[in-house]
């Protein structure tokens, strides 16, 4: 995107919306990662759509056997004959599952990062990385020098390592491809069209449970409360992230990183509905708007099957139904988060490491009830603070940074909840 008149790029883009993409071997091969998280089961739904097109070559999560379990019972009758490799990061869980009677698995170890050994090992063609947290950068990087397609649902990975990925696709030939519903809708807004054409981007917001809750009441909701989003259905983390809106402010950063966009032409409003996931704006001022029924499955599939609107068994939008439009400003009063999340990618480096490094601890002691709703912003805003900014040039000082603003996060919290 040019940088002369109204231009505002400030970089290639990540995402290949001009560029086609590489041929792929039919059917596609998959590992998926977070396979027992909300993004797993709903990949596993659109595999079973396209038995003939999609196939599972490995599964990696954290520690829910269980579920992995009953998902490997459910590819074998999709798959007769297969036997994905698995990888499972907790090491109590991982023995657990080794000391099992089942024997549709083959258990990954690795050395290192067992979800990284999955990554390399599995002979896959495409990444679905539906991790949690900041435990995704590392598989992304490996799915990169594999030059996979990557579906891509872990958003810290580029709030993190934006750069490191985008030197790691560069170099291996691999694709990114966003599973978020926003930057999906983007992309489709965007799909073969000149860059130098793209004025702004338009994310939108449900606006999470406490959109018009008063800002005195903020400091007493419940989790429960918090965990009751009213539109979509996702994991404890992502929906916490929703309600202080700091899932919007890591969507900004991400966006920056996978369509090359300045910060200041990246806006953010607010969307009770759901249907509209996201618009862009043009040179001329037309713009364009994706919109769709309010399930993931839709995304997932646009970026596991390369930017194709395959058939797919879901409920379809009934647009007389739908009523007015509406759409609002965010309020970054009440939800400082968002612009904690702007403030910190314009300044780079290690600052968006220390964002979603605080935010993740901020978020995990609220859920185990040593916080307030309102102390998580508090917690990002103190950490940012405490925490020098320096540059981040490679893996080692990104995991470094991570780890310092981690400890860093704790002792605030602990500070706080005395």
């Amino acid at each position: 995107m040019s940088n002369s008149g109204d231009g505002h790029s400030v970089r290639p883009a990540l995402y290949p919306f001009m560029r086609p993409l590489r041929e792929r071997s039919v059917p596609l091969k998959i590992v998926l990662l977070g396979a027992t998280g909300s993004i797993g089961q709903q990949t596993l739904d659109v595999v079973r759509a396209h038995p003939d097109r999609l196939r599972i070559v490995g599964l990696g999560c954290r520690s829910r056997i269980d579920v992995l379990l009953e998902m490997l019972e459910q590819i074998q009758e999709l798959q007769p004959g297969d036997r994905p490799l698995v990888a499972v990061t907790d090491p109590v869980a991982r023995e657990r599952l080794a000391a099992s009677e089942a024997d549709s698995h083959r258990l990954v170890r690795g050395d290192g990062n067992a979800l990284v050994e999955l990554v390399r090992t599995a002979e896959a063609d495409c990444l679905v990385n539906g991790l949690v947290g900041a435990v995704g950068l590392e598989p992304t990087l490996a799915a990169a020098d594999e030059g996979l397609r990557i579906a891509l649902a872990n958003k810290e990975t580029l709030v993190m390592g934006g750069d490191l990925v985008a030197a790691a696709v560069a170099a291996g030939g691999a694709e990114v491809l966003p599973v978020d519903s926003e930057h999906a809708a983007i992309a489709q807004c965007l799909s073969g069209r000149p860059a130098d054409e793209v004025r702004r981007l338009i994310l939108t917001a449900s606006g999470g449970p406490f959109r018009e809750t008063p800002a005195a009441k903020l400091p007493r909701v419940t989790v429960a409360e918090v965990l009751d989003h009213p539109t979509w259905k996702m994991g404890p983390k992502i929906t916490v992230d929703s309600a202080t809106l700091m899932n919007k402010g890591l969507e900004i950063i991400e966006a920056h990183h996978l369509f090359g966009v300045a910060y200041d032409h990246i806006d953010v409003v607010v969307h009770p509905g759901s249907t509209v996931h996201s618009l862009v704006e043009f040179a001329d001022g037309a713009m364009l708007a994706q919109m769709g029924t309010p399930d993931m499955r839709l995304p997932l599939q646009y970026a596991i099957n390369g930017q194709h609107h395959w058939p797919l068994d879901c409920g379809r939008l009934d647009l007389t139904a739908l009523g007015p439009l509406r759409f609002e400003k965010p309020d970054t009063e009440r939800f400082p988060c968002l612009a904690l999340a702007r403030a910190a990618g314009r300044v780079g480096g290690s600052a968006p490491v220390v964002l979603n490094a605080a935010n993740e601890i901020a978020v995990a002691a609220l859920l185990a009830g040593h916080i307030r709703f309102t102390d998580i912003g508090a917690v990002v805003a103190e950490a940012l603070a405490r925490e020098p900014d320096h540059l981040v040039p490679d893996l080692v000082a990104v995991l470094e940074t991570d780890r310092r603003a981690r400890a860093l996060a704790e002792t605030i919290v602990h500070e706080r909840s005395r």
